[in-house]
């Protein structure tokens, strides 16, 4: 399959482009002579994706993290959430600042898997979430994405590290450092939520996340059990706790998943969601600030391939 190669070098802010010489040899080996595609500005990917597959391109290689995957996902797919071809194939390469699509794959483990599976003829089909919203801008937005939309403190955390000018430097630990600040000044939000069209109570949210996966910002068990090819969602909701007991008693179990025991975390699951609050409250897919409340979240069963290589981790 012919394969074309998307780079973001300003991924885990400019690590990328220190690495690419080490990425570019490995892809060598691999695919032969190639030409790269380098971004140059956010939403570059998806404008490289689109013409990529318009010039025959069937394995689509995205250099960087989940936000550069994700930007280049959407050039393949139209409007409907459909791949705009067919047997067209996203093959990610870890190279940002969490790479949690890699690692549900199993590829920060064995790396080498990433740059086998550019190569090779294997894929695997995987949900989709379709996320509607209300843009920064105000306008109504549309995003595609595979791992966890999070909505609340989470986003907020999310957001406010990508705006660090050298907070991402650090990596997965990035996330970390910036959930005390944010979670001891954060303020619950009143929260009208439905769950397959029907209304459940207005709750009290410090966050609420709609998960493909069980994992994200940068290794954290976030929704223990989610599958990516089950064609449902889970959501996880943290509930009415005071600050000093969600920095202390919850959010510390994130990385083991043991946070989804507490009392007031609820876990539950189907195909679509609403959520709407009077007061703002930020949108992130697949750790990409995108927007605001309100907020729709719908699945798309198998709805595009991602390539691999080896078996696969279980769980």
């Amino acid at each position: 399959m012919k394969a074309a190669v998307i780079v973001n070098p300003a991924a885990h802010k400019g690590g990328a482009a220190k690495r690419w010489a080490t990425i570019e040899r490995a892809l060598g080996k691999r695919l032969g002579p190639f030409v790269p595609q380098f971004t140059e500005a956010p939403g570059h990917a998806t404008e490289l994706a689109r013409a990529a597959l318009a010039q025959g391109a069937r394995r689509v290689v995205a250099v960087g993290g989940d936000g550069t995957a994700n930007e280049t996902l959407n050039g393949m797919l139209d409007a409907s959430g459909r791949l705009g071809v067919p047997d067209a194939v996203l093959c990610p390469i870890p190279a940002g600042t969490a790479n949690e699509l890699c690692r549900a794959l199993g590829y920060l483990a064995r790396p080498e898997l990433a740059f086998d599976a550019v190569a090779g003829m294997e894929s695997r089909p995987i949900d989709l979430m379709r996320v509607r919203c209300i843009g920064l801008d105000g306008r109504p937005v549309e995003r595609f994405g595979y791992l966890i939309v999070s909505m609340g403190a989470a986003a907020t955390i999310s957001h406010r590290t990508s705006q660090s000018r050298w907070l991402k430097k650090l990596g997965g630990i990035a996330y970390l450092l910036m959930t005390p600040p944010v979670t001891l000044g954060y303020r619950n939000r009143a929260v009208a939520i439905s769950v397959d069209g029907v209304a459940q109570a207005t709750r009290s949210i410090f966050t609420a996340m709609v998960a493909n996966t069980e994992n994200g910002g940068g290794g954290m068990r976030l929704a223990p059990g989610a599958v990516f090819d089950d064609g449902v969602l889970d959501l996880i909701e943290m509930g009415d706790i005071a600050p000093l007991a969600m920095l202390t008693q919850v959010l510390p179990k994130v990385y083991s998943g043991a946070h989804a025991r507490h009392p007031k975390v609820r876990m539950s699951r189907g195909t679509s969601f609403r959520f709407e609050s009077d007061v703002e409250t930020l949108v992130d897919v697949d750790g990409e600030t995108l927007g605001r409340l309100p907020l729709e979240v719908s699945i798309l069963p198998r709805a595009f391939a991602v390539g691999t290589a080896g078996q696969l981790p279980t769980r």
